[in-house]
């Protein structure tokens, strides 16, 4: 078991100014606050963050930001567009902060676009990568393991099991459980993010959160579905 207590760990929220679904989403009204301040607040009460960083190539929403606690990079429109991944963003934050002489031993990547994400869920994440000695913890939820039975096509036009030729025949409550990502919390060493660029190392552990809380806002009735959960729990 490691004491992740004793490391340094930076969370980083990214945020860009343009989506396409929900225009100006990150900032939209969502139960009195803007969107990207649930995931601000749940990052600052985290007893395992260090530091809350907000990347955004968006004026507006680095503003907003800093009234919420977190602090701020301007990040380059070339790693704001639509092409831009995520790993990108999350490299320019950590190479900007080593250039200031600040270096961490881990990241934690926060989506603003999962405010139902709460900081007891970020605590108990990194205690699900302490109690398991991983070196990455990826937030899901149970998914239908039906999606084994799917199949996908070849180059070659023929058909092959999405999983393995097996698991299309096999009966559904012989199918291993499955999961499905959910965007919420990544938490990785800063060695090996650096190694691949990726958060998925041969030791990842996951996070298991309720559906409900899994919600990713993408549209405006996502929205409004959270907006009224957070609001009921108030």
């Amino acid at each position: 078991m490691i004491n992740l207590l004793h490391k340094k760990s930076v969370a980083i929220i990214t945020a860009r100014g343009k989506s396409k679904g929900l225009p100006r989403k990150n900032i939209i009204d969502l139960a009195g606050k803007p969107l990207i301040a649930w995931t601000i607040e749940a990052s600052l009460n985290s007893r395992y963050i260090s530091k809350t960083i907000v990347s955004s190539d968006d004026e507006e929403i680095l503003d907003i930001s800093k009234k919420y606690g977190a602090e701020i990079i301007r990040r380059p429109d070339n790693l704001a567009n639509d092409t831009a991944t995520s790993e990108s963003a999350v490299k320019h934050a950590i190479d900007f902060l080593k250039s200031i002489g600040e270096e961490f031993d881990i990241i934690v990547l926060l989506q603003p676009t999962s405010p139902l994400r709460t900081s007891k869920d970020i605590d108990k994440a990194f205690e699900a990568m302490s109690n398991s000695s991983a070196t990455a913890v990826i937030s899901m939820y149970k998914y239908d393991s039906k999606i084994l039975k799917a199949f996908t096509k070849k180059s070659n036009g023929f058909l092959q099991g999405v999983s393995d030729n097996k698991s299309p025949f096999m009966r559904r409550q012989d199918l291993p459980v499955t999961y499905m990502g959910n965007g919420a919390i990544y938490i990785i060493m800063v060695s090996e993010f650096m190694k691949k660029m990726c958060f998925l190392t041969d030791r990842t552990a996951p996070y298991i959160m309720d559906v409900t809380k899994s919600l990713d806002i993408d549209t405006f009735s996502d929205a409004q579905k959270a907006s009224d959960i957070l609001l009921k729990s108030v």
